[in-house]
């Protein structure tokens, strides 16, 4: 198991030389490739899958091909969402995906999300690779074929609160709204009165053409923006409350990375990081330029109203103080190392 001492190491190395520069011997350029299939979970035009695509490649390249990673859109060789348990199966050996979107299997996954009251994207990345948060979500996927590393959790800005066909007036509107609400968000917001579906990524602008719901959330400004969501909502709900960031996470098959030469494990390793945190400064960047393009484009920006922000963090903590005491102990291990962690962050803030 990649500990966070060796991970430190790795990170230096990759600072060191460029990840793309390989160092092969002769010997080793002769072995056999070994060839590796990957997912991600969203449409081609969704950032994330493009950086997943971006990194499968620089795998390859920076292997001299030793490691060929063969880049797959999410949805087209397992379910969209499904890509863990194919990596259980070995159907794939690697994928970029949603902690959230494995709740069937580990209600904890839930804790690291885009999910209300988390912590925030810089804070959220330190306490996955220095903080133990990859070696506790390794014991949490105890049992399964499936593992992760520190450096493999891109942590992205908050998500959009909402895209909306409904202007929000305040609690009052979300009594019955019909959304698109994933992971524990989408719990909390049942709770609160809302009609909460799961919806893939992929499918939300056509769900709201045709009117099966009325609002959803879905990842950055800077992701939405690219898939045309200015054109089925007319208001652009912002607010850290509900998803301060939205992590998404690189997981690889467990005998596949035993099999690996250790140089390649490094070179997997410094990859999957660097793009991991160009992901999240790209997202930043363009995040903030398409503010201005929604505008532009007709819709309303806005701020979440403040009681439905009080309401939302208030039922959180309601429903983690439950899940804490009737989950597996994983659960409250987790929950309380990201809450303790996130103390001590605001502190110095």
């Amino acid at each position: 198991m990649l500990t966070r001492k060796k991970f430190l190491g790795l990170t230096a190395m990759a600072m060191a030389a460029p990840v793309a520069a390989p160092f092969i011997s002769s010997a080793k350029a002769a072995d056999k490739p070994i060839v590796w299939k990957s997912s991600g979970h969203g449409p081609a035009s969704d950032p994330s899958q493009i950086y997943h695509d971006k990194c499968c490649q620089a795998i390859t390249k920076a292997s001299g091909g030793r490691l060929t990673v063969k880049p797959f859109v999410g949805g087209s060789i397992v379910p969209a969402y499904k890509e863990v348990d194919a990596i259980h199966d070995n159907v794939l050996q690697m994928a970029y995906t949603c902690p959230m979107y494995n709740l069937d299997k580990w209600k904890a996954a839930g804790l690291i999300s885009s999910r209300p009251g988390a912590l925030p994207g810089e804070a959220l990345r330190s306490w996955f690779d220095f903080a133990g948060g990859a070696d506790l979500m390794n014991k949490m996927m105890e049992g399964y074929n499936v593992m992760t590393f520190p450096g493999a959790l891109s942590p992205l800005p908050e998500e959009v609160f909402f895209h909306s066909k409904v202007k929000l007036e305040g609690m009052q509107s979300i009594k019955g709204l019909k959304a698109r609400c994933m992971g524990d968000g989408g719990e909390i917001f049942k709770r609160l009165g809302a009609a909460t579906v799961i919806i893939p990524g992929g499918e939300l602008f056509e769900a709201m053409q045709r009117g099966t719901i009325d609002a959803f959330e879905y990842s950055t400004l800077a992701s939405n923006w690219t898939m045309h969501f200015n054109e089925v909502a007319k208001y652009v709900y912002l607010s850290s409350t509900r998803a301060p960031s939205d992590p998404q996470v690189f997981y690889v098959n467990k005998d596949a990375w035993a099999k690996l030469p250790e140089d390649l494990k490094e070179i997997v390793v410094a990859v999957v990081a660097k793009h991991t945190q160009d992901q999240h400064e790209y997202l930043v960047v363009e995040s903030l330029k398409a503010v201005e393009k929604f505008r532009e484009a007709g819709n309303e920006v806005l701020r979440v109203p403040k009681d439905i922000d009080e309401a939302l963090l208030a039922e959180a903590d309601k429903f983690y103080a439950e899940k804490s005491k009737s989950e597996k102990p994983i659960f409250k291990e987790i929950y309380d190392s990201m809450k303790t962690f996130g103390v001590a962050y605001n502190a110095i803030k």
